[in-house]
């Protein structure tokens, strides 16, 4: 009898362990598996060169943004996240952070580009001013609907102090820095950039640009290996 018991109560503990280890194993399975992203590793980082830059030239991390001024998702991110990489990385001097014109939308992209890149020419200290008030006109609704005229870009321009109107509007006439745009289309070719906003840290393209938690672990993975 007490054979029997004792035999029961070993079957048991081992069943007992079993699921123990089935259950931990199921855990660290799954806990690897959520750590995994889809992110891109290229291996080089665009050139900012040329591009808009904000942020100590020789800072360690540089961060660019493949976007579009008639992209809702843009606006987003330039609302929430960029604030905080400003804040928490560049006004720091660990990151520089880029900006590369992506022309999804065609004629209004390629207008509110060329307009960009005149004021940028001007004085890179107005452009982003510039960027930020443009985004703003970005109507909340009925994006697709025509919104990025002459007009709208002079209005945006006339209320930045210094910008130069008739220069603007002469560089946007003849397409004065299309140029610009043709080396930021072949950027946007060569890092199969298929949406936007695209995000890049130190030459990896996020899968997900509005993850800020995978975009600080990234920068700072990349701050620690500098040091």
């Amino acid at each position: 009898m007490n054979k029997s018991k004792n035999s029961s109560f070993k079957f048991i503990v081992l069943l007992t362990l079993l699921a123990f280890t089935v259950i931990t194993g199921w855990v660290v399975l799954n806990n690897t598996n959520s750590e995994k992203t889809n992110d891109i590793i290229f291996d080089k980082q665009p050139t900012t060169e040329g591009q808009p830059t904000i942020g100590q030239v020789d800072a360690p991390v540089t961060v660019v943004e493949f976007g579009d001024f008639k992209c809702p998702a843009c606006k987003a991110w330039g609302e929430t996240i960029f604030p905080q990489l400003i804040e928490d990385y560049v006004d720091k001097g660990k990151v520089k952070f880029s900006y590369v014109n992506v022309l999804f939308h065609e004629e209004e992209s390629i207008l509110g580009s060329l307009a960009a890149e005149s004021v940028y020419k001007q004085n890179s200290d107005f452009y982003w001013d510039f960027h930020k008030e443009l985004f703003k006109e970005q109507p909340s609704e009925n994006h697709d609907s025509l919104w990025i005229t002459k007009e709208k870009i002079n209005e945006v321009a006339s209320n930045i102090s210094g910008i130069d109107l008739n220069q603007l509007q002469s560089d946007i006439d003849v397409k004065t820095h299309i140029e610009e745009l043709n080396i930021d289309t072949k950027l946007v070719e060569e890092f199969k950039v298929k949406m936007t906003p695209s995000i890049m840290v130190n030459g990896i393209m996020l899968e997900d640009p509005f993850d800020y938690e995978r975009i600080k672990s990234l920068i700072d993975k990349e701050l620690e290996g500098k040091n």
